[in-house]
């Protein structure tokens, strides 16, 4: 297992048997480990029916909604434990194309970390209102005004770490669970030297299913930042 992906789920059954046939029909050999939050529409029972097809398809099934930051640290540990060396991020929903994984892989050769961005060259977001992309875009900055990290897309969540990026921070020490933890893991490895490059990607909003963004969400990122920027003040960030 060379070469993983994660994907976090919750009710994606819409979307699931797709996103397992494109992922594994790239030339790349690629395995998919699919973390599921026992979906109550079934996501779990189709992962398992295409285990029994082949072995590039992993499950970690959890007891319930766990948050997507936890979800994310379960993969990580799960792909360091089993020898990967490339691990991906990626959302089930088709917002993050399948077919732009191969992208990563070219760009991860010299750097650490490979992030795709929605904001590198200007806007590159499909079919979202208008409100959520300027809240977007709004947070974006806002993070990077606080951290002073060089990302212009710190919460974007398709991304590709070298193994040694995640062997080189503490993961039981990064706490956040919902899209803050997207800026808090950028964060931790920009501190740790790692290098990250950011590519162009197109974000296409979800086609099917229900968007897992909330206020709470929202505020969680919006507090974390500043938690950031203080430990590291404080030479407190570990």
């Amino acid at each position: 297992m060379e070469k993983l992906v994660i994907v976090p789920t919750y009710n994606e059954l819409e979307n699931i048997e797709e996103l397992l046939t494109r992922v594994l029909g790239l030339p790349y050999d690629l395995h998919i480990l699919i973390v599921d939050d026992n979906s109550p529409d079934g996501t779990a029972s189709v992962v398992k029916e295409w285990q029994k097809k082949t072995d590039r398809v992993h499950l970690l099934q959890r007891p319930g909604k766990m948050g997507l930051g936890s979800a994310y640290r379960d993969g990580f540990r799960y792909a360091l434990a089993n020898g990967a060396e490339y691990i991906f991020e990626m959302d089930a929903d088709f917002s993050h194309d399948p077919d732009a994984l191969g992208q990563f892989l070219e760009n991860i050769t010299d750097v650490d970390i490979v992030l795709g961005s929605r904001y590198l060259h200007g806007v590159t977001v499909v079919n979202w209102p208008l409100s959520r992309l300027i809240l977007s875009y709004s947070a974006n900055m806002y993070s990077r005004i606080i951290t002073g990290m060089p990302l212009a897309d710190a919460t974007g969540g398709f991304k590709c770490f070298r193994r040694r990026a995640l062997e080189g921070i503490r993961l039981d020490r990064v706490k956040s669970e919902g899209y803050s933890f997207q800026i808090e893991m950028s964060f931790r490895c920009w501190k740790r030297g790692f290098k990250i490059k950011e590519i162009p990607i197109i974000f296409v909003d979800r086609r099917a299913g229900v968007s897992k963004m909330s206020r709470k969400i929202i505020w969680e990122a919006a507090g974390m930042v500043w938690r950031m920027r203080f430990l590291d003040l404080l030479g407190q960030l570990e």
